[in-house]
């Protein structure tokens, strides 16, 4: 007990707490199954609720602010070995080696004041603001227990009064016990009263302020960074401008080569044998005399001039009518598609001194669908339109089924009409000035390297 004394602690001390803790648990029991009744208050109880929710959100942007440094200093990392190499392969003969060196110097300078700055006027900040909720945490627990104390005190010394036997001196004594709990309990249900909603409205402040510091720190920090990565642009510039014979171009990945025309020809022997077609017909094998005068012949034997580029032109027989002599070799971009469709001739058989030419023709197909078909396709688009993309380089077609870009040109990018014979790194497309124009495709698309162009929508 001497021990427990020297301590400030009595054994009476520590019975009068247990004593205490008994009483809040049997209060509190008794309150749950509705045998004594609690003292409300719905203001407190918002301040509360408000309470928590700041605790919540503060915690959550302290985390996010110290993963946000953390990546800074990631960065920061990253820029140096960045910069590091840069220096190590930059030859000393080189123009602009100091220059070079002074930039990565001042580049490390950089990112080291700004993560600084950010600790300072950010994070730091953020703890101190943080650093004022466990106090008040620990107040709201304590008010709740006196709170616990006083409907104790409140409800014994009720029960006492309403007691058939009637003790004075318990009344008294549980009077005046009633009487200390709500002092203590009030003493402190007024502080927290005012201090809740004072530090709840701080919260808006407090947000301005480490949001304007984080954007006025990055912006100075971008600023300066910009400054430097013109330098660093125009030291470059000048190692390009010596050295300008050997500078690195921008290759097309390779092709295939699976040309178009190639193919629609093979495709096109491989259906039909050639054939030349009668210049008068023979009489059918019944012997009954001919009496139509048209003659309709099919030749097979097509021209490779015929199809050597989009929309050559057929020849036609002088007894053909105007509608028939012309006939396009469709050529579907990368993609052709089989289809035959033969041409009548009409007129006298007798008159007729050469065979009808009629041109086999493959009807296009996007993904398994021929094309005009899509009535959900957008009007002012080609059919099947993915996205547009435009060109970042020069590329000079090297091939017929491919596209010639300049710099700047837009391109409308579509499927192919067969994706097994679509090359690596290649896409199918139409100019967007094309399309505009003539709003064909097959006279206008082709193929072109995705690595000279940027997609933009």
């Amino acid at each position: 007990m001497a021990e427990l004394g020297s301590k400030g602690v009595t054994a009476g001390k520590i019975a009068s707490n247990v004593q205490k803790k008994l009483t809040r648990a049997q209060e509190k029991v008794l309150q749950k199954l509705g045998k004594a009744d609690e003292t409300k208050d719905e203001q407190f109880e918002q301040c509360v609720q408000n309470f928590n929710k700041q605790l919540s959100e503060g915690t959550r942007l302290q985390k996010d602010l110290r993963t946000y440094l953390a990546s800074v200093k990631a960065m920061h990392e990253a820029s140096k070995k960045l910069t590091e190499c840069l220096q190590e392969v930059y030859e000393p003969d080189w123009p602009g080696r100091d220059d070079t060196n002074k930039i990565a110097e001042n580049n490390d300078l950089l990112w080291t004041d700004f993560h600084q700055k950010l600790v300072d006027q950010a994070l730091l900040t953020m703890d101190t603001y943080l650093g004022q909720f466990p106090d008040i945490k620990s107040r709201i627990a304590k008010r709740g227990r006196k709170l616990v104390d006083y409907d104790s005190a409140r409800h014994h010394f009720e029960a006492l009064q309403t007691a058939k036997k009637k003790d004075e001196t318990k009344i008294a004594k549980a009077e005046e016990e009633l009487v200390k709990a709500q002092k203590v309990f009030e003493e402190m249900n007024v502080d927290l009263q005012e201090e809740l909603p004072s530090l709840w409205n701080s919260r808006v402040g407090f947000y301005v302020n480490t949001f304007q510091s984080i954007a006025g720190l990055e912006e100075n920090f971008h600023k300066e960074m910009s400054k430097l990565n013109q330098n660093l642009h125009d030291v470059l510039l000048g190692l390009d401008k010596q050295y300008s014979g050997n500078a690195f171009p921008v290759k097309a990945q390779p092709r295939k080569k699976t040309k178009l025309f190639a193919r629609l020809r093979k495709k096109m022997s491989s259906d039909s044998t050639p054939a030349k077609a009668n210049k008068s017909p023979s009489p059918p094998p019944d012997g009954s005399p001919i009496t139509s005068p048209e003659t309709k012949t099919v030749n097979h034997e097509l021209e490779s001039s015929t199809l050597e580029a989009p929309g050559a032109s057929i020849p036609k027989s002088p007894s053909q009518p105007a509608e028939a002599a012309h006939a396009g070799a469709e050529a579907a971009g990368s993609e052709a598609a089989a289809g035959a469709e033969a041409s009548k001739t009409e007129g006298d058989s007798g008159s007729s001194s050469l065979p009808a030419v009629v041109v086999e023709t493959f009807p296009a197909t996007v993904n398994g669908t021929v094309e005009g078909g899509a009535s959900s396709e957008r009007a002012d688009m080609p059919p099947g339109f993915l996205f547009k993309v435009q060109a970042m380089h020069d590329y000079t077609a090297t091939d017929s089924d491919e596209l010639q870009l300049k710099a700047g040109d837009v391109v409308l990018v579509i499927p192919f009409e067969n994706p097994e014979e679509q090359d690596e790194g290649w896409l199918m497309g139409v100019k967007e000035s094309d399309w505009i124009q003539r709003k064909e495709l097959d006279q206008c698309r082709g193929v072109f390297p995705e690595n000279f162009t940027e997609r933009v929508q």
